[in-house]
Order: structure tokens, then sequence, then C-alpha cells
């Protein structure tokens, strides 16, 4: 290419390893795909944050939310270092979890037939 011509944008992406820090199991908060993940911290508090984590608190600004797998899609990280990573914004306080439904809800007959019969009406 010639040296006149302008260069394509590239986009700095850090290694997957860094953001982990080479790890490949979640220290403490263990995350799936489905939980629901909140920031825990105002946007003026998040200056001396990496810019990953920056991004991801962005877009999850309370009350709402993204789940870690629409998390992971968005940032263009593979699932596995995304929950760790999420697990470690957990561990130091910066998110919120929780899981989309009860352990108690998605064991309930009646309540996944009566999703079904809703579903089957639409």
């Amino acid at each position: 290419m010639p040296e006149d011509e302008p260069q394509p944008a590239r986009r700095r992406r850090t290694r997957l390893y860094a953001l982990t820090d080479g790890r490949t199991a979640a220290p403490h908060t263990v995350l799936s795909m489905d939980t629901t993940i909140t920031a825990a911290i105002a946007e003026d508090a998040r200056g001396g944050l990496p810019t990953e984590w920056q991004d991801i608190l962005a877009m999850c600004a309370a009350p709402g939310g993204l789940a870690v797998a629409e998390i992971a899609a968005r940032m263009h990280i593979r699932l596995t270092p995304m929950a760790l990573l999420l697990g470690e914004l957990a561990d130091r306080g910066l998110i919120h979890h929780r899981p989309p439904l009860e352990g108690a809800e998605t064991t309930n007959v009646h309540l996944l037939m009566r999703i079904r019969d809703n579903l089957a009406r639409i």
C-alpha cells in the first residue's frame, strides 16, 4: 500500500488472557450465560477502570441490565472469558447479578405449562 493512502482503522483489542489475568475458573462468583448483570457503581466512579470494564458497566446500566451471553456478544468476547471477567467485576462489587428465574420457578411444572399454553395462543 502506498504511504499516502489512508490505512484502515483497526480496533485495539485486549488479549483474553489479559482480561482474565490468565485464569480459567472464577475465584468466587460463578455466573451462567443467562444471569442478568447490572452496574453497581455510578457512571462518574468508573474513570480509573480498564476500558473493557467501563464498556461493560455502561451497557449494563440499572435498572434493566443485560444477560451474560448478550454482553459477551456485544463485546465480541467468548462466553467463558466473559463469565470470568464478570465474576471478577462481581467479586470487586462493581456489578450486581441475579438469575433470571429462581430455581423453584424453573422446576414448577404448572408454571412451565402456563408459559407453554400462553405461547401457543400467540
